[in-house]
């Protein structure tokens, strides 16, 4: 599946606030939500914030971490990417709608919320490989104007 993430609000506001998210240096994980789960772009800062998170066989709770990612800028279009390799989990018998990521500090309640993404409908893995291909055009992306 193909998906596009959106920004919870606190996250953009913490980056120049006193503290900030280094996507290539801090852990970034995702986690996966059912679609009990809320988003609330306004309120939820730390992954403490979180409800429902899915349990299932192949997923460990907190997600997993995000590997190789990267930051790009493209001047041509004015746009700042921040991307990493598609998420795996398998042999897993999971079903989630909504991914969370955020920067993990191994506490729930300091653990920045960074954005999330609504896959639209349950998505179930039965003793299958559950992926998360991330947009062509990254994981989040910011247009300065």
């Amino acid at each position: 599946m193909s998906v596009t993430a959106k920004w919870y609000g606190k996250a953009l506001l913490n980056q120049w606030g006193s503290a900030p998210i280094n996507w290539t240096a801090d852990t970034i994980k995702v986690a996966l939500c059912t679609s009990s789960y809320t988003p609330d772009q306004d309120n939820h800062t730390f992954f403490s914030d979180i409800t429902n998170e899915i349990t299932g066989t192949g997923y460990t709770a907190g997600g997993s971490q995000l590997t190789t990612p990267a930051k790009t800028y493209t001047g041509a279009t004015n746009v700042v990417m921040l991307d990493a390799d598609d998420v795996a989990w398998s042999n897993a018998s999971i079903t989630a709608r909504y991914a969370i990521v955020y920067k993990s500090t191994g506490v729930a309640g300091t653990s920045q919320l960074m954005g999330y993404v609504d896959f639209g409908q349950d998505i179930t893995s039965t003793a299958a490989t559950f992926t998360i291909s991330w947009d062509s055009a990254g994981i989040f992306t910011i247009t300065p104007a």
